[in-house]
């Protein structure tokens, strides 16, 4: 099965040993223009894209004239702030060449727990996506420091793919997929074309990174594949160092596939019915309750009550007129706006709020029936 063509949001992280031109310290511009080829083609028949983009520190360290040894942690978040202008320009380049509008976002493995910002990252890459630009994303590895050391944009990516519910996350490097050893070490390794589970043996084939440039391994990417395939998303690791290496994965050409057992919005549904603490309650009437049973979202026209102190994105109880829980989800606005549009229709919203505001208290994305 083309898993790919299949694909209708993408996360696709980019190594630095294939950016960076190892002799040169400069970017593999050649390179570079053909996957962005390969995107701007997958964009065009409408899939979404999001970049995560390694690169920064072997980029800048070259312009910083560090020499070839290892780096002590403030020559690396210096090498990270020359570095990173020097990405984000290549990127913003060649995708306004085919007329595609770039967004940096710079993010750490801690915007993805940190409630609050995770949800301002959500909420900026959606919007990103719907106006049709593509997000280039890399570690803020000036600050990021724990990520640094361990090299994580490869977890990076895993958590970027759960935050927007991506269905496909590619992670391109120097290597075309699993083996049951590493196969730079020992020729009699056996490659493995696609995953279900991940099993103690799965786990323990993974090795260490042999390159210079890249600092993440194959433990790294069998992380990634856990957080991917928890949240419903095919994870598939591939060989970039041919020109075209998107086209070459729809080509069917050699990688290794890690195939969930669920979908996106199950994974997310299970999310939020089984880990994440109420913080408040609606009650609605019964012409909300029907609405929510055939699947529609919850409209602040069938809220008769409000109970609790809660942020916007917080989880809610959702109970009926007799004060039974039929539901729980994600709200759109904080205590005090859900309040004062309670039993308002949307085309309101913008007099009472002084903003427009979301037409849904909660999405039916967001929801799920107990």
């Amino acid at each position: 099965m083309n898993y790919l063509s299949e694909a209708k949001r993408l996360v696709i992280k980019i190594g630095s040993s294939l950016l960076v031109d190892h002799s040169t310290g400069t970017i593999h511009r050649e390179w570079l223009a053909s996957l962005i080829a390969d995107i701007v083609n997958a964009w065009q028949r409408g899939q979404q894209i999001i970049i995560v983009s390694s690169g920064a520190i072997p980029l800048g360290r070259r312009h910083l004239k560090l020499k070839n040894r290892p780096l002590q942690l403030e020559e690396k978040q210096a090498a990270a702030a020359v570095g990173q202008i020097k990405l984000a320009h290549a990127y913003q380049e060649m995708l306004e060449e085919q007329g595609i509008t770039a967004a940096q976002i710079l993010l750490t493995l801690d915007d993805s727990e940190n409630r609050r910002r995770y949800l301002n990252a959500k909420n900026t890459l959606e919007s990103l996506l719907n106006l049709r630009a593509i997000p280039v994303i890399n570690e803020n590895d000036t600050v990021a420091t724990a990520e640094i050391r361990f090299g994580d944009n490869d977890r990076l990516a895993a958590r970027v793919a759960q935050m927007v519910s991506a269905d496909t996350l590619i992670l391109f490097s120097d290597i075309d997929g699993l083996y049951t050893a590493n196969p730079q070490l020992d020729p009699t390794a056996t490659f493995i074309p696609e995953v279900t589970q991940l099993t103690a043996d799965i786990l323990a084939m993974a090795g260490e990174s042999v390159t210079e440039y890249g600092s993440g391994g194959m433990v790294t990417k069998l992380a990634a594949a856990k957080i991917a395939l928890a949240s419903g998303c095919r994870m598939v690791i591939a060989a970039g160092k041919h020109l075209h290496p998107f086209t070459r994965i729809d080509q069917r050409g050699e990688c290794t596939w890690f195939i969930p057992e669920t979908t996106p919005t199950k994974a997310r549904k299970n999310w939020i019915a089984q880990h994440l603490q109420s913080k408040g309650c609606l009650i609605i009437d019964n012409g909300a309750v029907n609405a929510l049973r055939n699947g529609k979202s919850l409209l602040s026209v069938g809220v008769t009550e409000i109970d609790g102190d809660f942020h916007k994105g917080d989880a809610i109880c959702i109970l009926n007129s007799e004060k039974i829980e039929i539901a729980r989800g994600l709200i759109n606005y904080n205590a005090h706006d859900a309040r004062k549009i309670m039993g308002r229709r949307s085309a309101d919203f913008e007099i009472i709020l002084g903003y427009k505001g979301s037409e849904e208290m909660i999405h039916r994305d967001d929801l799920v029936l107990i």
